[in-house]
């Protein structure tokens, strides 16, 4: 080897050995990457997940790995406790927020320091549908019939403490009525066990081609706003409980301490996606609105999402032992 060619390798060497880190996110990515969905495939959290990767380009492929069960805790630990490599990401939605109460004293991660911010995605309203054996039509007739039949209405949701969990509980809280909770791994065997007839009630986000085809009947949305979907609908509030407002949202993230060069390109490019006109305009056709940002925005927010719902799981004695 040449005295050149040498003090070359030496000079290498010697960059790596103190800036590991910088020469890794330099290298990034060099395999697809994998991104885990703690929910079933075909909800609305799997389906808007892949619709952004889908667009997202950062010169690898992105590999979706569904690994639902237990409020999503199964995939965020298994997220929280992987390399921070920038080879393995996580999809969390609000339910993220409410494990803190759920598992208190038990999480082996916390839900904001166990992982590092990329970006907000979306928010949402879910949306309330029953099956079409129940004689309601309306939100005000669900309260009432709930309470003329106390305990026989059960309505699914994709998990204790799941979103549509949450915004069922709250529904029980200020109408004052009594349902049963059926917890499923996801929500659509949830929106198709209402189909069947087998559960009467649930939550859900991407419900609307069922409704478009008649399966099932929409009453109303969670949010403060109408959905642009269903302009003609009322909301919620205005279908019988004034005030009630609970919103889904989505956002990436990877395990703490992954590289900030990591964290920038991935937000960068989460953005770009999600201001493709494409993009925007189907999940605009799921009642999902496009959010985007900086990734500095989501600790806060989980952290206001955790008080909010900590209140409801609380009043509904909800944790695990």
């Amino acid at each position: 080897m040449s005295k050149l060619n040498r003090r070359g390798v030496l000079a290498a060497s010697a960059a790596a050995s103190l800036f590991p880190g910088a020469l890794r996110a330099q290298a990034w990515p060099g395999k697809p990457i994998r991104w885990v969905v703690p929910y079933t495939a075909g909800g609305l959290t799997d389906v808007v997940t892949r619709l952004t990767l889908e667009k997202m380009n950062v010169g690898q492929n992105f590999v979706v790995d569904n690994k639902p069960g237990a409020n999503s805790l199964i995939g965020a630990e298994m997220v929280a406790n992987a390399a921070p490599d920038g080879y393995t990401f996580l999809t969390v939605i609000a339910a993220h927020a409410a494990n803190k109460t759920l598992y208190a004293g038990k999480l082996k991660f916390d839900p904001v320091k166990g992982f590092a911010p990329i970006s907000l995605v979306a928010v949402a309203p879910l949306i309330i549908t029953v099956t079409n054996d129940l004689p309601v039509k309306t939100v005000g007739e669900l309260i009432a019939y709930a309470k003329k039949n106390p305990g026989k209405l059960s309505f699914g949701s994709s998990g204790v403490g799941a979103a549509a969990h949450l915004t069922s509980e709250l529904m029980k809280q200020v109408a004052g009525i009594d349902m049963v909770h059926v917890p499923y791994k996801g929500s659509a065997p949830a929106l198709q066990d209402v189909i069947a007839g087998n559960c009467q009630v649930t939550f859900d986000g991407a419900a609307k081609p069922f409704i478009d085809s008649g399966k099932v009947r929409f009453l109303g949305t969670t949010s403060a706003r109408r959905d642009p979907r269903f302009p003609d609908f009322p909301t919620i509030g205005e279908g019988g409980l004034p005030g009630y407002d609970l919103t889904y949202w989505l956002a990436l993230f990877g395990p703490a301490g992954l590289p900030a060069e990591v964290e920038a390109k991935l937000n960068a490019a989460a953005n770009v996606a999600l201001a493709e006109e494409g993009v925007r305009k189907r999940l605009t056709e799921m009642g999902v609105v496009p959010t985007g940002g900086g990734a500095e925005i989501l600790p806060a927010l989980i952290r206001a999402e955790t008080d909010h719902l900590r209140k409801i799981a609380v009043e509904a004695k909800l944790q695990f032992q």
